[in-house]
């Protein structure tokens, strides 16, 4: 299904199609009467004397052509609260046989600044479905007209739609399967974001191994696939002022290597590497709306297999940055490509902070569900700002403990560390604890386990089920706010 906005410099009344217009929250229709017909008022004030007003979206068929929707806004929405209530309108006339409506921002006049923006976006996310691999496509087209003076400006269409391009990018490349999104194809369709002002950077298995990027290679070494590292670079100041990082775990199928998964469930593994999904989603959305900012998206691409030559239990292998990993489990591999990642990040970029995500833990899933991701930073600053930022756009986040007194479960005592606490427990806390040992120079860093809001079976206020594209508006907001 697809979704086309049109904006027109008309504030007339439309006697054709399906009318949208706003109210408060009382369905006090007064001020509409000079948007629609008499006749079309008088039958409304009727009816509505028979309609529950609990509800946000009321509906009249005034013949069988033509309807008249009436959303109602409360005082002091937030933009949550306006782009749930667009995703709420998609879901109600999704299924109708109506293809075509108006909405008269002028009604939505005294609320919140954008907040036909805001409904609009809310909308077009949740209209999101992956049909690629579907014989037979949803191919119903829902064309919106927008009238009036408080339609969203041209600058905020094009940062609404950036960052809805970024979400759906992160979301296809979460919803491909692992036959078709291999790290050499993941690979190849980075290298295409070139053509949206991205400087990107590839480098394969012989670079890696000259850069010394072992724990990264080990994770990837019993697939017939390639491993790589990429960097995508978004420089939009003229200045050379220090980099905002974000890196990205892209595990692009785990089967747990060696140490092998259990079958149940392991389909859902190609969503591995969403936390790289995010990573692209939120580089193209800055490079697509020209965000005032100097950003570098790094992600690792690999895929954890089993075979001849396969990384083994108790394999010891030395990181890039010198410090030597104790490999006592294959499945805790999400680490080992992002310990590589990040002191490369920090060493290459200088960068002012460093946020990394990655569908790291199952533990994470136990401790919050799928209502928070899980941070852990070395940096109260950061940590408040991606709070802030997630409560805004409803992409929230739990900042959980680290402690150097959960480092002695993580000592190895035939290498500097070991990729899994054997003793059990703090799960989460111990995988971001040994993260946290290769930020070497101190940089702000910050830590999101994302395990349980990639991907929903159910699906949330803003999408419909699968890969929800948890992240990007989240770290868009983070830049935004604070950064630009």
């Amino acid at each position: 299904m697809s979704i086309v906005i049109n904006y027109k410099n008309t504030s007339k009344k439309i006697n054709s199609s399906n009318i949208v217009l706003f109210v408060d929250e009382k369905f006090n229709i007064f001020s509409l009467k000079k948007y629609i017909l008499n006749s079309e008022f008088s039958f409304i004030s009727d009816l509505l004397k028979t309609k529950d007003l609990k509800k946000k979206i009321i509906n009249f068929d005034i013949n069988s052509k033509k309807k008249i929707i009436l959303v109602s806004l409360k005082k002091n929405l937030t933009s949550s609260d306006v782009e749930n209530l667009g995703a709420k309108f998609y879901d109600e006339f999704k299924e109708t046989k109506h293809s075509e409506y108006c909405i008269n921002s002028d009604t939505a006049k005294g609320y919140l600044t954008n907040c036909v923006g805001y409904f609009l976006h809310g909308l077009k996310l949740k209209s999101y479905l992956f049909e690629k691999y579907k014989s037979k496509k949803n191919k119903k087209k829902i064309s919106i007209i927008v009238i009036g003076k408080q339609k969203p400006s041209l600058k905020d269409q094009i940062k609404f739609k950036a960052i809805e391009e970024g979400t759906f990018y992160t979301r296809d490349l979460v919803s491909e399967p692992g036959n078709i999104l291999h790290p050499d194809e993941y690979a190849k369709r980075l290298s295409s974001l070139k053509k949206d002002g991205l400087k990107i950077n590839i480098y394969d298995e012989k670079k890696l191994k000259k850069l010394g990027m072992n724990t990264l290679l080990g994770v990837g070494q019993g697939s017939i696939r390639g491993s790589y590292l990429v960097t995508m670079e978004w420089n939009g100041l003229k200045d050379k002022s220090k980099p905002l990082a974000f890196v990205g775990k892209g595990v692009c199928f785990d089967t747990g290597g060696i140490s092998l998964k259990p079958a149940k469930f392991m389909e859902d593994m190609t969503y591995d590497m969403a936390g790289s999904a995010v990573v692209v989603g939120l580089m193209k959305s800055l490079a697509l709306r020209k965000a005032k900012v100097n950003a570098v998206g790094v992600v690792g691409l690999v895929e954890n297999m089993p075979g001849g030559n396969a990384q083994r239990p108790g394999d010891i292998v030395k990181s890039y940055s010198g410090k030597t990993v104790e490999i006592l489990n294959t499945d805790a591999e999400g680490r080992l490509v992002l310990a590589d990642a990040l002191t490369y990040t920090e060493e290459k970029f200088k960068p002012k902070f460093i946020v990394d995500l990655a569908t790291l833990t199952g533990a994470i899933i136990v401790s919050l569900g799928s209502e928070y991701a899980g941070l852990f930073s070395n940096d109260d600053k950061l940590s408040n700002q991606l709070i802030n930022a997630g409560e805004n756009v409803e992409e929230k986040v739990w900042r959980m403990p680290l402690n150097k007194n959960f480092d002695k479960l993580i000592d190895s005592k035939n290498a500097d560390m070991q990729n899994i606490n054997y003793v059990g427990g703090a799960g989460s806390t111990t995988a971001a604890q040994f993260l946290q040992r290769f930020i070497i120079k101190k940089t702000p860093w910050a830590h999101l386990d994302i395990a349980g809001m990639a991907f929903s079976k159910y699906g949330g206020a803003l999408n419909s089920g699968g890969a929800t594209g948890y992240g990007v508006r989240l770290l868009n907001k983070l830049i935004e706010d604070n950064y630009e």
